[in-house]
């Protein structure tokens, strides 16, 4: 008979331990640990126990098969598909996490509504609205006439007896895995017991049946999907929305995907009429730039496999504190401290006396090395108040010791900058296949990016 015994769990990073504390020792989050019921099942594999051979011997196989793996299920929204690495695998299980009213439920409305216009059959399960606040949503996005089958419900064993007797199921999206629960276990929904279990039985259903199933997770205030860590291990795929609440933009961002490649984006704008895909991003966070205006620079990034362009904005003003300020959206902190540092002791700027303020325009976030010389333009543009020209595009990677550095991709930079009109370009010293169609500034030292930029504005 199991024996039943009392753990207590944080509920922030998972961490158990025999008693209740203020602070979890794993994360150091406070007033986070929950008591609830472990079930210790006996395995029988123990030294000397007689049950240690009444396993069931499991087939191996070799890596090289004659089966062909299924097609990918299409949605034709092609930023959404491009997130999820062309498609979705049949059998695969995604985790779509982001902020509240961020548009998780509303793209992935959109996108069954899509796959079943096409001919596959889906499931909606929505354990936070009712039918009829679905359908409402529906009809707005112009999807109510969309052969989705709605289902409104919390109870993990009703819900996969229901799936399970509907035949010829493709896709299930779960709206949110924290609302569900398993009636095996003794805890609230939402602890990481509960989240941890439900997911790990829908999991386990999508590979039985060959279903591509959706877990929508809710996010904590630090932006981490809530409930265990492994729960992002589990599945097969996680995408995080993000986007700023200021900005009608959304980006859809893969950062695992075990049949696609990870740092894929599909930009979306956000609309009266739902998420409407952006085909051509780079047009779209540069339109509305204004080239005689200090302080802004053109970034030629690579967003996984896309190439875009996108503003780099910087403010540089006299400080009156004594701990200058520093503001960043859209950009690492310490990156930015680095490079203060470096144009302060390699160029003798004096940044460091200075408030800054750095923005990445349209609200997107970069996270690649290869942005250095833009942000190091845009500080030194503010700080000479000298423009920037405005056909002019910069990257590459900025060493401690002021060294410009190459970066990857630099052909599929450039010649997305040239299809969109630019003709100048600030890179690295030695790169190859750069084409014809723009003039090379190549840098090796930071000094000749100050120096570039003097000349320029003059």
């Amino acid at each position: 008979m199991a024996k039943e015994r009392k753990i207590f769990v944080c509920q922030s990073c998972g961490a158990t331990s025999g008693k209740w504390a203020g602070q979890c020792e794993a994360c150091n989050e406070w007033n986070s640990i929950v008591e609830e019921k472990d079930i210790s099942h006996p395995t029988g594999l123990g030294k000397g126990s007689s049950n240690r051979n009444k396993g069931h011997i499991i087939s191996l196989n070799d890596l090289e098969g004659e089966d062909a793996p299924p097609p990918r299920l299409i949605s034709n929204i092609g930023e959404f598909d491009r997130a999820c690495g062309g498609g979705l695998v049949p059998g695969s299980a995604i985790l779509i996490g982001g902020d509240p009213g961020i548009g998780k439920s509303t793209i992935l409305l959109q996108a069954v509504g899509k796959l079943a216009s096409n001919n596959i059959k889906t499931v909606y399960i929505s354990g936070e609205e009712s039918i009829s606040q679905v359908r409402m949503r529906a009809k707005r996005l112009g999807l109510h006439k969309s052969p989705v089958r709605l289902g409104a419900e919390t109870n993990l064993r009703d819900i996969l007896t229901t799936l399970d007797k509907e035949a010829g199921l493709q896709v299930v999206v779960i709206d949110s895995i924290q609302t569900m629960y398993a009636d095996t276990v003794d805890s609230a929904p939402g602890t990481v017991t509960q989240v941890r279990t439900c997911a790990q039985e829908l999991i386990r259903y999508a590979k039985r049946k060959n279903v591509c199933i959706f877990l929508v997770g809710h996010v904590t205030k630090d932006g981490q999907i809530a409930g265990p860590r492994v729960l992002e291990h589990m599945v097969d795929t996680v995408l995080y929305f993000e986007g700023d609440r200021g900005h009608q933009f959304r980006i859809l961002r893969a950062v695992k995907n075990r049949f696609g490649g990870t740092d894929e984006i599909g930009v979306f704008e956000m609309s009266d009429l739902g998420l409407q895909e952006v085909p051509n991003p780079s047009a779209l966070f540069i339109g509305n730039r204004s080239g005689d205006i200090s302080g802004s620079a053109i970034f030629a990034g690579m967003e996984g496999s896309r190439p875009m362009l996108v503003e780099i904005q910087a403010l540089v003003a006299p400080s009156s504190l004594g701990q200058p300020r520093r503001a960043v959206v859209g950009w690492d902190n310490g990156r930015l401290a680095m490079i203060i540092a470096v144009l302060d002791a390699r160029c003798g700027l004096g940044l460091g006396a200075y408030d800054i303020y750095l923005n990445v325009a349209g609200g997107l976030r970069i996270t690649e090395p290869a942005a250095d010389i833009a942000v190091a333009a845009a500080l030194i543009s503010s700080l000479s108040d000298r423009p920037i020209p405005e056909e002019t595009i910069l990257f590459g990677e900025i060493s401690l010791s002021g060294e410009i550095r190459p970066v990857s991709q630099a052909g599929a930079r450039l010649k997305e900058s040239a299809k969109l009109g630019f003709i100048q370009a600030y890179l690295p010293a030695n790169i190859k296949h750069k084409g014809k169609d723009m003039k090379f500034n190549e840098l090796d030292q930071i000094s000749k990016l100050v120096d570039l930029i003097a000349q320029d504005a003059l």
